[in-house]
């Protein structure tokens, strides 16, 4: 009995344990069914890899346990009907998954087919971006997305400094879609498509030509060809009819152009000539051992049903390899104890049968499950790692860079998610931290159009399109920055030469056209011109235009091209060598505090030698005499009295090092002072301006008035427009009191050329604002940010310092060797050396004092307090006379005093023993007296 128990235990447990297929009995058979086209460069090789994948997946004993995959394989013909009718006749058969379709159009069309019926559709070719939104839950991309292509395709376009492109495609699902993502990864990339041309699905090489002939005639040199293989050859020899694939353009393909060359072999000699230099994308695929042995039999596979010679693509690839990932997924799917089963539809039984047999279509009920073991594939096929992200997208995204050249291709690097651009496979990567710097981004060179490895411009200039209108200020003064030139409308000038040369170096074309604004009368308002460019009257503006926060926040600007903040302009007259000069270089203040310091450091150097030293010993007439001399030798360090204390000796160094420095102070500025003709003026700055009543001038059409009025509160009535440099000369020169201004507030631009012809007056004080002029564009302009570099690199070649050189260099006042006055040299220069020394006198002064009275307290004996106020009188008259006692009589007043005071303890001691002496003999006469007569009385 026992033996019967165990024998059903076991086999209870065998039941159990049997990968769950003898708990839920797994069918015999899975229908699947596939839609693509089968005379298609695709379609040739995934009809062949599909087979071969069915065949090797019913044969392996490692998957499906027994179960074998029954594949129904429909030839939708390029047709959106047929594809439809394929779907639908597969939800009549019990089918759980279709692999296809091939297109993006179709799989839009059926995925709604598959939405309704739960069955997951795996396309292999269908790359439309956004095939991966909500809206297409069992739609399942089991290659890679279009959005990664177009992210390889913008950062090589951006790797080359490229920022216009023209994009050529299929209006269709598959290339709208594709293009729209094209567009985006540009965008971040501050590129942008310039144009865009349209293609129809069936397109004769006479529509091609008819929107080519428009491109042609545009700025833009690079092309991007987003089509099928059928229509892209036909663009391309358009393309080279119309002289377009010359030295100087630049051709991208996307991956129709690799999978053709990978499936057909080498082309016609001239399909071949027209697309000499192109550069096309093809997934990669990592090299691997099951790849390797795929390749080899590939030959073999082809000959079953096809004649000619049949190339694998990489969509070949990823069809063997999704029928793989449906076979794990079943696997998965029956472990978890799912079963193939339908169910009608209700609302189709409600339509009727039909013709159509509507009633017939059912839904598969294990249709999320099977779905939801799809997206949990986690395994390795001939195209590497296959698992799907959040998004449905397979991980690891990268394409291989191609060049064609003659007959073949040549591979130029390699684009990863991961990393970008390389030269190395992207899995070598995949163990390094991420790099996206731009120094990291390389590629191989690059055989472009023309048969040439230097690197195209892009662009040429338009024979057609839209021209920017660019204002230039067209001012009445100060023509070395911007002028008209009378008669035409054509402009020169610093400004005018600097944005021609930057815009020299765009990498593509900007048709514009200069426009006046202004009436070359008056100056024009530079904040008004901004203003009209956010209202579209202007498309930019350049000239002298300041670069100001109220400006920044209505248009975007360039880098700046020339500092400019605002100074003050006003009259100066020579500085004539006075007899005081030599009194110039130090002000008053610092005169002053030189001359105490001399005096007290002498007074605290004779405080601290005058007890040992007897160079700073003598009469009072004599010592007074001492401290002057000894303080004011030191200035040329001559002075002849030896310091003997140490800190005495610590006072003179620091004092030394402190006449060192003020010494060379004023020898640098005084030589300053007789070498160099000054210019002086009463007004020092703008702080002089504000805090005076004087009329102020300022250059009309400047952001200087609203400075001063809103920023620094000047009374608007003591403004002053000026025009022309002659209304500054005559302002100036009539002055304050005259009707004149006392200054003129200026950007300094124009300062620096109005002071080249007139010396008579100079900037005084600092820069009080820090500005500069730019280019104005409207914001979010990528030509603003694209002119900046140029104008950086305009500055480090030189060229920008030149082109200033050019038309802002003067001679007449170079020559003269003016300067305007220096400030006097004053005490806060010096504060910090003076406060060190008087730091050092006062501790010194402090440590003497405490050994002093040290001393005193140890060599003066306590004296019995009298009264209160003649002792304190006593006792300070004790203490001076101590502290001006020389240290050798005290030191030998002290050793006599000692030497009294031990004689004097010698005869007391003396006198003592004899007098002890003498009361021990008395008392021993008394005590024999007293025995005496106490033996009598008895």
């Amino acid at each position: 009995m026992s033996i019967v128990w165990a024998l059903l235990l076991c086999l209870l447990y065998n039941g159990y344990h049997s990968s769950g297929a003898d708990v839920i009995k797994r069918p015999q058979t899975v229908n699947i069914g596939s839609i693509f086209t089968f005379n298609s460069v695709i379609g040739k090789v995934a009809k062949v890899a599909v087979q071969a994948a069915i065949e090797d997946v019913n044969s392996s004993p490692l998957i499906l346990h027994g179960t074998k995959l029954k594949l129904t394989m429909h030839d939708s013909n390029s047709s959106g009907f047929l594809a439809i009718t394929d779907a639908l006749q597969f939800m009549e058969g019990d089918t759980v998954a279709i692999i296809g379709p091939q297109s993006s159009v179709l799989a839009h069309v059926i995925s709604h087919v598959a939405n309704e019926f739960k069955i997951p559709l795996l396309s292999f070719s269908a790359t439309d971006p956004t095939l991966s939104s909500l809206q297409y839950p069992f739609f399942i991309r089991t290659t890679q997305n279009d959005l990664f292509q177009m992210a390889a395709i913008a950062d090589v376009i951006s790797f080359y400094d490229w920022r216009k492109v023209i994009a050529i495609y299929i209006d269709d699902d598959h290339g709208r879609n594709g293009i729209a993502a094209l567009a985006d990864e540009l965008a971040t990339r501050r590129c942008e498509i310039s144009y865009r041309v349209p293609l129809e699905t069936v397109s004769t090489q006479g529509d091609i030509k008819e929107v080519l002939v428009k491109v042609a005639l545009m700025e833009s040199r690079i092309y991007v060809v987003h089509t099928y293989t059928g229509q892209g050859l036909d663009v391309f020899a358009v393309a080279q009819s119309l002289g377009m694939t010359d030295s100087g353009s630049v051709w991208f393909a996307t991956n129709w152009l690799s999978t053709l060359l990978d499936t057909s072999g080498p082309l016609s000699l001239e399909a071949s000539s027209s697309v000499q230099g192109v550069v096309t994308m093809r997934m990669y695929t990592p090299d691997s051992e099951h790849k390797r042995d795929f390749i080899s039999k590939w030959s073999n596979l082809t000959k079953k049903d096809i004649k000619s010679p049949l190339g694998l693509s990489t969509y070949g690839l990823y069809a063997y390899d999704t029928v793989w990932l449906l076979a794990h997924a079943l696997d998965e799917f029956f472990d978890q104890g799912g079963k193939i089963s339908f169910s009608n539809d209700s609302r189709l039984n409600e339509l009727g049968g039909g013709s159509l047999r509507l009633d017939a279509m059912t839904v598969f009920s294990g249709g999320d499950s099977l779905l939801e073991s799809i997206l949990q594939v986690n395994m390795t096929g001939i195209t590497g790692p296959i698992k799907f992200t959040e998004d449905k997208d397979i991980i690891n995204p990268a394409y291989e860079v191609i060049n064609v050249i003659g007959t073949g291709i040549r591979k130029i690097g390699y684009w990863s998610n991961y990393s970008g651009l390389s030269v190395v496979p992207p899995e070598a990567l995949y163990t390094k931290p991420p790099n996206r710097s731009s120094s990291s981004q390389q590629l191989h060179s690059v055989i472009w159009p023309g048969q040439t490895t230097r690197k195209p411009r892009g662009w040429v200039f338009p024979q057609n399109g839209k021209q920017l209108r660019i204002a230039v200020t067209n001012r009445a003064s100060f023509h070395e920055f911007v002028a008209e030139e009378s008669g035409t409308n054509m402009f020169k000038g610093y400004c005018i030469d600097v944005f021609n040369a930057a815009m020299n170096l765009l990498p593509y074309a900007v048709p514009h056209q200069l426009v006046a604004y202004g009436d070359g009368h008056k100056n024009p308002n530079g904040t008004e011109l901004i203003r009209l460019i956010t209202t579209n009257v202007y498309d930019a503006a350049v000239g002298d235009i300041a670069i100001t926060t109220t400006r920044t926040r209505m248009v975007d600007f360039t880098q700046p091209y020339i500092e400019s903040g605002l100074v003050v302009v006003a009259p100066v007259k020579k500085s004539n060598t006075s007899t005081w000069a030599f009194l110039r270089p130090f002000t008053r203040q610092m005169w002053l505090i030189t001359g105490i310091s001399f005096l007290v450091v002498g007074a605290v150097v004779w405080i601290l030698e005058h007890r040992i030293n007897d160079d700073f010993r003598g009469p009072p007439r004599q010592q007074c005499v001492t401290i002057l001399w000894f303080s004011f030798s030191t200035m040329f360090f001559s002075h002849r009295e030896n310091t003997v204390s140490t800190l005495g000796r610590f006072i003179l160094v620091i004092w030394l090092f402190v006449v060192l420095i003020i010494n060379s102070s004023y020898t640098a500025s005084l030589t300053s002072i007789l070498t160099v003709e000054k210019l002086s003026s009463p007004i020092k700055g703008i702080q002089t301006l504000v805090m005076s009543d004087d009329p102020i001038g300022y250059q009309q059409g400047s952001f200087s008035r609203n400075y001063l009025i809103n920023q620094l509160g000047i009374n608007e009535s003591r403004l002053k427009p000026l025009t022309t440099p002659d209304q500054y000369v005559e302002a100036l020169k009539r002055g304050a009191e005259n009707g004149g201004v006392a200054a003129i507030v200026d950007e300094r631009a124009y300062a620096e050329l109005f002071l080249a012809s007139h010396c008579e007056f100079s900037i005084v004080g600092q820069e009080f604002t820090r500005t500069g002029w730019g280019f104005a564009f409207p914001r979010d302009s990528p030509v603003a940010v694209d002119l900046s570099t140029a104008i950086l690199k305009l500055s480090e070649s030189g060229d920008l310092q030149r082109i200033h050189d050019k038309w802002l260099m003067s001679s007449a006042c170079t020559s003269q060797t003016t300067k305007f006055e220096v400030d006097k040299l004053e005490l806060k220069s010096f504060s910090g050396l003076f406060a060190i020394c008087g730091l050092a006198c006062v501790a010194a002064l402090i440590i003497y004092f405490i050994l002093i009275m040290r001393k005193f307290i140890r060599h003066q004996p306590q004296e019995p307090d009298s009264a209160g106020g003649s002792s304190r009188s006593a006792r300070l008259q004790t203490f001076l006379s101590f502290v001006d006692e020389k240290e050798v009589d005290l030191k030998s007043k002290s050793k006599r005093r000692y030497m009294d005071v031990v004689s004097n303890v010698d005869v007391d001691e003396d006198a003592s023993m004899k007098g002890s002496n003498r009361s021990r003999k008395f008392m021993s006469t008394n005590k024999s007296s007293n025995t005496e007569s106490a033996g009598e009385s008895i």
